[in-house]
């Protein structure tokens, strides 16, 4: 109270209606207090410890003289002690509170376009160099909800298996929603939480990750972050002589470094792992592991983003790990790499799209394509609110969109019923057709369309060409409604079912735009008839796959049309169509009635 009391210059009683007797945590060079302020807000108050800079610049020199030691002993060329040096600026600014709030406060700037991230505010009128008050976070701690879903703690023992389970489904939730918070800071803002250990994370009632102690953080230059992204691509491709290429655009590989070598101890290392659906089958820690001990053989430079994302990471699958052993950092990560290269439009990110997407020859690599869907689609990192989204503009409409539109209508795609054919092809039109998926459509212009073409009448993409009949069967199907009147009373009338797997929900088909509006908008969409006229201009130069082509578009088209007209028949013969018939034919005679009864009328006055 003392601290308190001398940096604002009055007594505590006029800053806060109450502040706890004990601590309620302790942090690096204070202790955090709980209280209110006179006007009832719940306030975290951390107050710096005594007389700290004497001990902690005394602890630097020491650090200093040991890192000296240690680099005479290891023969190391590069200079260690500077990592002391960074390390004791960072200690002096953290006695300084005043800049760790101005330090939370642009952390919550940054990010604060990210739901999922919650950063408390810093109230600087009760903030001074030895006080600092922030927003009270209400929220777990990971180590608790671990000992909660273990049962391994006293505080814990008589947890029922329910509340276990629900404890660990929070803590996997925190776990996924803190690896892509790293990589949201690592890949888009640049500005890194320096001190990211499970103490300074909170699970709220919300289902956000909560952020604490903001004494020290790290920005990241854009070419790091470029060559970060690119790392984490080729690591997943199994592409090692790139990821050493990537590691020294890091600055960690240092110049002069036998890149040949490093490659080879690097594939040594990691030429075991293997992979499935496009995700290594190993844990991150275990990469890290690996990656380390080629670091100590060639004198890696660990630049201070560089560690601080590893060691982000690896605590996280740490807890992740404990609670659930089949977790893997890289399934958790991967989705958002995928969609972030699926969304950005810059030179980087379409080069390492084409370099996972396509082989030399510019020809689709039908098994990364497929694994890249499945990850952009992945939504385990999140738990969304089951509730239908709103509907996009389609202007407006990008991946991230598509992927929460799906996850709304919990289409299960092993169940291809055309209602989940005629929606899934809708979404992707209208995705196809979005201002934001200059990427894909740039994706498409650069295939080899022979080759997109041999593939799409093979065996193998009998699947798609499936699909494709539905959604033209059910185009066929709309225009006939529309053309017999019968789709008002389908759109007022009927919902359309759709099994989900675990829930059953309805979709109403006014409820998005239909499929025939979104074609005929594609149709004359002026970038869908460029890519049209260049597949077809390359087919021309091989005219037998031309002819291919032509009759399985014949056949597709056959098809569809008779489910369609199948589809119509069907619906037309049930109690709706046959009343609305019925209803037409009432309408007939009362107006042949009409004018029976005109008729004989006029007769009447001998007009006719």
């Amino acid at each position: 109270m003392k601290i308190i009391e001398g940096e604002f210059g009055c007594p505590v009683s006029h800053m806060f209606s109450y502040v706890s007797d004990e601590p309620v945590a302790s942090a690096s060079f204070g202790q955090v207090y709980q209280g209110r302020t006179v006007d009832g807000s719940l306030v975290a108050i951390k107050v710096q410890r005594p007389d700290l800079l004497p001990s902690v610049l005394r602890d630097i020199y020491i650090l200093r003289l040991g890192l000296a030691f240690i680099r005479k002993i290891a023969k190391r060329r590069s200079n260690i002690s500077l990592y002391g040096d960074e390390l004791g600026r960072g200690f002096v600014g953290e006695l300084d509170y005043n800049i760790e709030a101005a330090n939370a406060t642009k952390f919550m700037e940054v990010h604060s376009r990210y739901p999922f991230m919650l950063v408390p505010k810093v109230l600087k009128q009760l903030t001074r160099k030895r006080v600092l008050t922030m927003e009270w976070v209400a929220g777990e701690n990971p180590k608790d909800l671990l000992s909660l879903s273990k049962g391994v703690s006293e505080k814990f023992t008589q947890a029922s298996d329910n509340q276990k389970l629900e404890a660990k489904s929070r803590l996997l939730d925190l776990v996924n929603k803190g690896v892509e918070a790293s990589l949201v800071q690592l890949l888009e803002t640049g500005l890194l939480h320096a001190d990211p250990h499970p103490g300074n994370l909170r699970y709220t009632p919300e289902g956000r990750v909560g952020f604490l102690d903001f004494g020290l953080l790290c920005m990241m230059e854009r070419k790091h972050q470029r060559a970060m992204l690119a790392s984490i691509v080729h690591i997943v491709n199994g592409d090692w002589a790139s990821v050493v290429y990537d590691l020294t655009e890091m600055d960690v590989v240092p110049p002069k470094t036998n890149l040949r070598r490093v490659t080879m101890d690097l594939e040594d290392a990691l030429g075991e792992v293997t992979f499935e659906d496009g995700i290594p089958e190993i844990k991150f820690s275990k990469v890290l592991g690996k990656i380390w001990s080629v670091a100590f053989k060639y004198h890696f430079r660990m630049p201070p983003y560089y560690t601080l994302v590893l060691r982000s990471l690896a605590s996280l699958e740490g807890l992740a790990v404990a609670a659930d052993g089949t977790f893997k950092t890289f399934q958790a990560a991967y989705p958002y790499v995928v969609r972030k290269l699926l969304s950005e439009n810059s030179l980087e990110t379409r080069r390492l799209l084409n370099q996972a997407i396509f082989n030399k020859r510019k020809e689709f690599q039908w098994q990364k394509i497929d694994a890249f869907l499945k990850l952009a689609s992945a939504r385990t990192n999140f738990k969304y609110n089951s509730e239908v989204l709103p509907e996009p503009d389609m202007k407006s409409m990008n991946v991230a969109s598509l992927v929460e539109i799906s996850d709304a209508y919990s289409l299960d795609r092993a169940i291809a019923t055309p209602e989940r054919a005629l929606h899934t092809a809708n979404l992707c039109v209208r995705l196809l057709l979005s201002k934001e998926s200059i990427v894909i459509r740039r994706l498409i212009m650069t295939a080899n369309a022979k080759s997109l073409a041999r593939d799409l009448i093979s065996r193998d993409a009998l699947m798609f060409r499936v699909l494709l009949s539905k959604v033209i069967a059910d185009v066929v199907y709309q225009w006939m409604l529309s053309a017999t009147g019968l789709k008002r009373v389908m759109e007022t009338k009927i919902q359309t079912p759709m099994t989900t797997g675990k829930n059953e929900g309805h979709l109403v088909l006014a409820e998005e735009p239909s499929t025939l509006m979104v074609l005929q908008a594609a149709v004359k969409d002026r970038r869908i008839q460029l890519m049209f006229t260049k597949f077809v201009r390359e087919l021309r130069e091989e005219p037998v796959l031309m002819i291919r082509v032509s009759w399985n578009v014949f056949l597709i088209s056959v098809s569809s049309a008779a489910v369609g007209l199948h589809r119509f028949l069907v619906f037309f013969l049930k109690e709706d169509g046959a009343r609305f018939l019925d209803d037409k034919v009432k309408k007939m005679k009362i107006w042949l009635m009409e004018f029976s009864k005109r008729t004989a009328n006029l007769e009447i006055q001998g007009i006719l």
